[in-house]
């Protein structure tokens, strides 16, 4: 199974003073015994030496695993499986494990696999009465990435990697084949419950066996590996090393419902990330028809430096997949600064040698990387991370190194396609005219928006010039709003996410609504004011579109906004600029044909209608907005030529009525919303005992 990081350190022995050079101090400087503390003040008292906790061996990690993992959510669930294949990968890329074998288990275990050295588990120098495989695993910062001798390069460099996968399981089991003999050791919450086993020969394995169940006291009964995620990231690792082979098996009871993931896979592509990125971009309009790759050994002194960058012809935002020693990271950090200048300044220097100097001397990085879609992975010795979760590069060096590499080889692959090298420059110069035309646009089209009102900071805007055809929504969160900013048009919707529910407008006091910074970011996104200073004319978009999630939750949101709008901007409700989003909570498919439903009903009636009450139609329930793939939400949701929008407006003759039920059902009487509930209960079909 793999071996790496902190998985196989054999450990350093403890250093010893040359004979002759104890260092106990003269008679005459020895200090002098503490003497007693008078009592002070009566709050003294009680914070003693004794109030000052020690934590030994794993209990840190226990009682802050967010030190270690950055939390105790999904995310941190599944860096348990990236320490664990990770130092898989460092006996990969040290040239001593062939394959990596994963195993998701229905029992929520995982299994990871390898045939490299196997940890140790001869006793260690330091610890006689321990073996280094013990050490490993119940010691923070022991392991065989502190000695370059032993990893050249890795991503476990921290040491606490395993031993804090070990801390946050139930269970873990670790098999050793080393010298064709095998061994065993297992632990629970990070201790061992017995010493090293040795069960026997094995003549045909050598390497490490992992398998690992996370603690439910510290990621909760309800915490579930998913199955897709899990694969997207074993997969990632076959494109990162095109020398080893990972082999993917999942318990097929834990795909039900799971598009896209196959219960076994077998991953090894040699073409390495050029492969990577021609998946990602495959069916998408490009600006050239190659992908610029290439990878070097010994960059800089260091390990290899692989890229594949192409540029994306649509509307399709550009970007970036890097990577440290086969770690994620999502943040960038100085290889990816390397990658933009290298890539800019290659350019404008083509453009120096076409005689297009004057044309691109606007271009800036953003342009260059406004529609590039990039795969950078760096091997670098002792890389600097910011945070035990290495989402950032922080190795000032990686800069230097990516930017010599990359430009000198960008620079030979245009010179040699002078075709395709005038198509990309022609087309990041379109693209920083048009970035410099918005903003002009901006500044005479939006003047009192773009001036007077500062933009939130989440608001990805359009670029249209006026509101006329343009499109705001309105989603919870920032998951709901990833999703909605890949699956709009950049050129006519625009998308604000906010968090979570927003003040109730009907029962707050004029300070809250003043205060509450949601609200502020709303109004200032439409920039048409509120109440008295309302002008219809200065509103930003055409349509306000209030997209929440199909279930009881967003339908609570939707009536917050809908009352904030009734109260605050009643002219932007009468003047037909407010909608409803409906959004699926179904997706059914059968024998290549897929439609959506919007609540059960339609579910059912879809059933008897499309599929005829076939009874091995797959049914899949969105959990939300931000579980619904772009191109899903896009299809569905907000594309203009297939979706569905309500109009939400106030019939002139029954305002008086609207009135009352907004007072009573979200003003601050909850009373009269008990009276309602009463006067309704009849109609009530779906009884939950609680």
């Amino acid at each position: 199974m793999a071996n790496s990081g902190d998985l196989f350190g054999n450990g350093s022995a403890a250093r010893k003073l040359p004979e002759g050079s104890a260092r106990a101090e003269p008679a005459a400087r020895k200090k002098p015994a503490l003497a007693p503390v008078p009592a002070g003040t009566p709050g003294e008292a009680g914070y003693t030496a004794a109030s000052i906790e020690v934590l030994e061996g794993l209990e840190p990690v226990r009682r802050r695993p967010g030190m270690y993992i950055g939390g105790t959510d999904e995310k941190a669930l599944h860096h348990l499986f990236a320490e664990v294949i990770d130092n898989s990968m460092d006996e990969a890329v040290a040239g001593h494990a062939t394959f990596i074998e994963v195993v998701v288990s229905s029992d929520g275990s995982i299994t990871v696999t390898d045939n490299g050295r196997g940890i140790p588990v001869d006793p260690h120098p330091k610890f006689p009465d321990k073996s280094a495989l013990e050490v490993i695993m119940t010691t923070l910062h022991a392991g065989g990435k502190f000695d370059s001798k032993v990893y050249e390069t890795s991503g476990g460099l921290h040491g606490v990697g395993v031993s804090v996968v070990n801390a946050l399981s139930d269970r873990l089991e670790v098999e050793v084949a080393r010298g064709q003999q095998l061994y065993r050791q297992v632990f629970s919450r990070g201790i061992p419950q017995g010493p090293v086993e040795h069960l026997g020969e094995v003549r045909n394995r050598r390497g490490t066996r992992t398998r690992f169940h996370p603690d439910a006291q510290i990621f909760g009964a309800d915490a579930k590996f998913q199955p897709r995620r899990l694969f997207k990231m074993a997969r990632s690792k076959a494109y990162l090393f095109g020398g080893v082979e990972i082999r993917w098996n999942c318990d097929p009871a834990l795909l039900e419902g799971v598009e896209g993931v196959p219960a076994e896979a077998v991953f090894r592509f040699p073409a390495g990330l050029k492969d990577y990125l021609a998946r990602e971009i495959e069916g998408k309009e490009l600006v050239n028809d190659q992908i610029f790759a290439g990878k070097i050994e010994k960059a800089g002194g260091h390990g290899s430096l692989e890229w594949a960058v192409t540029w994306l012809g649509g509307v399709e935002d550009g970007f970036v997949n890097s990577y440290c020693n086969t770690i994620p990271t999502p943040e960038g950090g100085t290889h990816e600064s390397g990658l933009r200048i290298a890539l800019l300044r290659a350019l404008k220097d083509h453009a120096e040698r076409i005689g297009q100097t004057k044309r691109a001397a606007n271009v800036t990085t953003d342009d260059v990387m406004a529609t590039c879609a990039a795969m950078l992975s760096v091997f670098i010795r002792e890389p600097e991370f910011q945070g035990q979760t290495k989402d950032k590069l922080a190795t000032l060096e990686a800069s230097r190194i990516v930017e010599t590499a990359i430009r000198d080889a960008f620079d030979h692959w245009l010179a040699a396609s002078p075709s395709q090298a005038t198509k990309l420059l022609d087309w990041t110069i379109d693209r920083a005219d048009e970035r410099l035309r918005r903003k002009a646009e901006k500044e005479v089209a939006r003047k009192t928006a773009v001036r007077k009102l500062r933009l939130p900071g989440k608001l990805a805007d359009c670029t249209a010039a006026g509101a006329a055809g343009s499109e705001i929504f309105i989603v919870e969160g920032d998951s709901a709003g990833g999703s909605a900013k890949q699956a709009r048009d950049r050129q006519t919707q625009a998308v604000l996410p906010l968090r979570g529910k927003i003040l109730n407008v009907a029962n707050s006091s004029r300070d809250k609504l003043s205060q509450n910074q949601q609200l502020a970011d709303l109004s200032q996104a439409l920039g048409c004011g509120t109440g008295s200073h309302y002008k219809d004319e200065e509103l930003r978009y055409e349509k306000v579109v209030i997209m929440t999630d199909a279930d009881v939750d967003g339908a609570h949101i939707a009536s917050l906004l809908i009352t904030y709008f009734y109260r605050q901007m009643p002219k932007l409700v009468d003047n037909g600029h407010l909608y409803l989003a409906v959004p699926p909570l179904y997706r059914l498919s059968h024998g290549g044909k897929t439609v959506y439903a919007r609540d059960d009903a339609h579910k059912d009636e879809l059933m008897r209608t499309v599929f005829k009450g076939k009874a091995n139609v797959e049914i899949g329930r969105f959990k939300g907005l931000g579980e619904m793939m772009p191109g899903q939400l896009k299809e569905t949701t907000m594309d203009p030529k297939r979706r569905t929008l309500l109009k939400v407006r106030v019939v002139n003759d029954e305002r008086p009525e609207t009135s009352d039920a907004v007072e009573r059902l979200m003003g601050n009487k909850p009373e009269a919303r008990f009276q309602f509930i009463q006067e309704r209960a009849a109609f009530a079909t779906d009884l939950v005992d609680i």
